[in-house]
């Protein structure tokens, strides 16, 4: 899971004495984890009465209304700069429209057990990538095996010693593309808008609402407008989007900017294990031995992507941990990484 870093001023600001929180962060933990591993659940039932196109759509809508609102009360403003929104253009497709029209095309063939899975796999995508587009942070041995680990598992939730029979390759295919479509964006974010002087917030609301008018052009190419509305399905988008999308960036920028990259980073562990409970106790979805082995699997591989070397102390105070945790966190200058 990628986090978001304070925005680029924090460091100058004067130090001020910030409100207590109502809710313990531990709590606030536990509904970002219920949030987002219950989005593959939502996904599947809005796809059972529209278009993964449209479930897309209805998800960005609401997830930017969201945003917009805390916006306005906040009182920020969205860049202005052309060079950023080019830039945003790019993001909000590699972030937002595309992975989140895999996912729903994937789960018309796929459990949303699995689909939750394959979404785990994005630390270990990260780290591939990072081979060969991060120079300058080079893995440890640890974290490498982490990688093999990690790829192991995802070979034993697809049965791979079955020849990954009765397995629908379309529909996997795309769940995991979506998930290997987050790092990516997460490079091409560090490499363009780092530093661009804009708070988290106001990049994440122009990200957000690009993404919606890419979908809006494309969806009414590939669908036509339902001759009926599902209500159910049309709920589950809504929670999909203004929770999923929405509320779920606020409770995780805070829980960053609480406790730390490091820490909320961990609800990326959790969201499988909800993501399969939700599957298989309210859709009944089958569940044999080798998917939850499998994903264990894969997310001991991506702790062991996402372990740092012990901080060492050096001049001035700051070790190669503090240097690691700014690296770890820079993709995040615009979103955190959504299901």
């Amino acid at each position: 899971m990628t986090t978001a870093p304070a925005p680029p001023h924090a460091a100058a600001a004067p130090p001020t004495s910030a409100p207590s929180p109502v809710l313990d962060w531990r709590i606030r933990f536990g509904v970002l984890s219920l949030i987002w591993g219950f989005s593959f659940l939502l996904i599947k039932v809005g796809t059972e009465g529209y278009a993964p196109f449209q479930v897309t759509l209805g998800r960005l809508v609401f997830g930017t209304l969201v945003v917009a609102a805390v916006l306005v009360v906040k009182r920020e403003r969205l860049p202005r700069s052309p060079r950023i929104w080019l830039h945003l253009t790019v993001s909000a497709l590699l972030l937002n429209a595309l992975p989140f029209s895999l996912f729903a095309y994937a789960e018309l063939s796929i459990p949303s057990t699995l689909a939750g899975i394959c979404n785990a796999t994005s630390p270990l995508w990260g780290m591939a990538l990072s081979l060969v587009a991060l120079s300058e942070d080079r893995p440890s041995r640890r974290r490498v095996a982490g990688l093999g680990i990690g790829f192991f598992g995802v070979l034993t939730v697809l049965g791979a010693w079955q020849g990954f029979s009765g397995l629908d390759l379309g529909g996997t295919a795309m769940a995991l593309l979506a998930s290997l479509s987050y790092p990516i964006g997460w490079i091409y974010v560090r490499r363009t808008l780092a530093g661009s002087g804009h708070s988290n917030l106001s990049l994440s609301g122009a990200q957000l609402l690009v993404a919606t008018v890419e979908l809006a052009v494309v969806t009414p190419l590939f669908t036509t407008l339902p001759s009926h509305f599902p209500v159910v399905p049309l709920l589950a988008i809504v929670a999909l989007g203004a929770l999923g999308t929405g509320l779920a960036f606020q409770l995780q920028y805070a829980l960053v900017a609480e406790v730390g990259p490091t820490t909320a980073q961990i609800v990326t562990y959790f969201i499988p294990v909800i993501a399969t409970g939700a599957g298989v106790a309210v859709l009944g979805e089958s569940l044999t031995w080798s998917t939850p082995v499998g994903a264990v699997i894969v997310l001991a591989g991506a702790a062991l992507t996402q372990s740092r070397p012990r901080a060492g102390v050096g001049r001035g105070g700051r070790g190669d941990g503090d240097r690691d945790g700014r690296r770890a966190s820079a993709p995040s200058a615009v979103t955190p990484r959504q299901p």
